[in-house]
């Protein structure tokens, strides 16, 4: 901590921090509630898998589009300020959520609560470390991924008891006044922005690019036949203009530059991987424990709360290992314990151990994850300079976005491929646990090649202690 920018009061810094903790916690409590309400949305605006997956998608599309510039705006236009309307944006946008009167007004404004999102997110991260001395900055990250896994587990639980007793609405009414206790807490806690740097313009064409790409992207992910191969082509042309524009611009819309030192771009890919892995544990659950033990919404969202819980137990302990031992071994050590959790996902036997032969490896899977997230955000984040914090957590986050539409979008439609049916609700037992198997046996794959981009440049220290 720089001596012009000193800790602020006791008092104001545990409001601040209330601040940033929420700003963390809602986005993943508002994405993992989503995912329960996915069955009883196909049922009540009578749509395929495939629309009611796109629930899922266009939050994940609206928090990516807006990362890229969520960093950039708020090392230019203050960072408490963009986050502070960031805050309002998601509680705005919660509110038209749950008065959607069809699927497309919904998944619309899952859009607008997705790009509240990005800047909550992306800005907490890079917040943590005017709040907390340098020391402690593996506890302020430990904190925050305590907060992020606290999120996902209390999502499931809540949205399984909320949609059973009051509908699918619930869960978004209920985001609304936590948002505006996180409003509040920012605007009394979280530090005032200093002097900002002179404000530079969004390159607007280059946005529009970028959104087109990723919006072709998730189409191509959520169709089929010929046209899945012509939004996939068109995803990688506009995406190749996208990467010669930014080259030739003297203020890119992306810090590409960044991507050349080893360490930055190795934890980038491994923490895409690692996310497209987590959530499409979230997106599996529901259906695989309803289809195949008839359990009902409230039973299987305890159940899935159970792995995103003992993450948020792991959080503050990874930390302090952080600490200690250094961030490149606890991330080696989060990607191992990943890899035997997916192995046991992937040998799922509906038979012999019954619900709990799916809730154990997801327990181990949801640790292995808290020890990796913690030690991967320490070690990007913590070793960029103060003037380039923005935009590598920006870009941290987005490399995370990246991965969780990757895996909503890819793994979802290759899960629901592989069960042989566009109407879950339908599906046999036997045909659900056959594509378990399958796509769990693919993100062990996933995340071995984690593993292996951590370790290949160990002597580059591509994940620095």
């Amino acid at each position: 901590m720089s001596p012009l920018n000193p800790l602020p009061t006791p008092a104001a810094r545990r409001l601040g921090l209330l601040a940033l903790g929420l700003a963390t916690l809602l986005p993943m409590l508002a994405g993992s509630m989503a995912n329960m309400a996915l069955p009883a949305l196909g049922q009540v605006f009578a749509v395929p898998f495939a629309s009611v997956q796109w629930v899922l998608v266009a939050y994940l599309l609206g928090i990516t589009c807006l990362t890229v510039v969520a960093g950039r705006l708020g090392d230019g236009v203050g960072r408490r300020c963009l986050l502070l309307w960031g805050v309002a944006l998601f509680a705005l946008a919660s509110l038209l959520c749950a008065l959607a009167p069809t699927i497309g007004w919904l998944i619309a404004a899952r859009v607008l609560q997705g790009s509240g999102a990005a800047c909550m997110l992306s800005l907490a991260l890079a917040m943590v470390g005017q709040l907390v001395p340098p020391a402690r900055r593996g506890w302020g990250m430990g904190l925050l991924g305590t907060l992020s896994a606290c999120g996902t587990a209390l999502g499931p639980s809540f949205g399984g008891l909320l949609i059973g007793g009051f509908g699918w609405q619930a869960p978004f009414l209920l985001l609304v006044p936590v948002s505006l206790l996180a409003l509040g807490a920012g605007m009394v806690g979280l530090p005032p922005d200093g002097a900002l740097p002179q404000r530079k313009r969004i390159n607007l064409a280059s946005l529009s690019m970028l959104v087109v790409a990723l919006l072709c992207y998730g189409l191509a992910l959520t169709s089929g036949g010929a046209l899945a191969l012509e939004l996939g082509v068109g995803a990688l042309l506009v995406t190749a203009l996208f990467i010669r524009r930014e080259r030739l611009e003297s203020s890119p819309l992306l810090p590409l530059v960044l991507l050349a030192e080893p360490r930055l771009r190795g934890g980038l890919l491994a923490s895409a991987l690692v996310a497209s892995v987590m959530v499409v544990t979230l997106l599996i659950g529901p259906f695989y424990l309803h289809g195949v033990f008839e359990l009902d919404m409230a039973t299987i969202g305890l159940m899935i709360s159970g792995g995103p819980l003992l993450a948020a137990l792991t959080g503050m302990p990874a930390g302090w290992l952080v600490d200690r031992f250094g961030s490149r071994r606890i991330v080696r050590l989060g990607l191992m314990v990943m890899t035997i959790a997916a192995l046991g996902l992937a040998s799922l036997t509906a038979g012999y151990y019954g619900p709990l032969g799916y809730l154990l490896p997801i327990l181990l899977l949801t640790a292995g994850y808290a020890l990796f997230q913690t030690a991967n955000n320490s070690a990007v984040v913590g070793g960029a300079s103060e003037q380039a914090r923005g935009a590598v957590a920006g870009l941290l986050t987005l490399s995370r976005n990246l991965g969780q539409l990757a895996g909503a979008a890819g793994l979802g439609g290759l899960f629901a491929t592989l069960v042989g049916t566009h109407n879950l609700s339908m599906a046999m037992p036997t045909d659900l646990v056959f594509g378990t198997q399958l796509t769990f046996a693919l993100t062990g794959l996933l995340i071995g090649l984690a593993l292996w981009l951590v370790g290949r440049r160990e002597e580059e220290a591509l994940i620095v202690v």
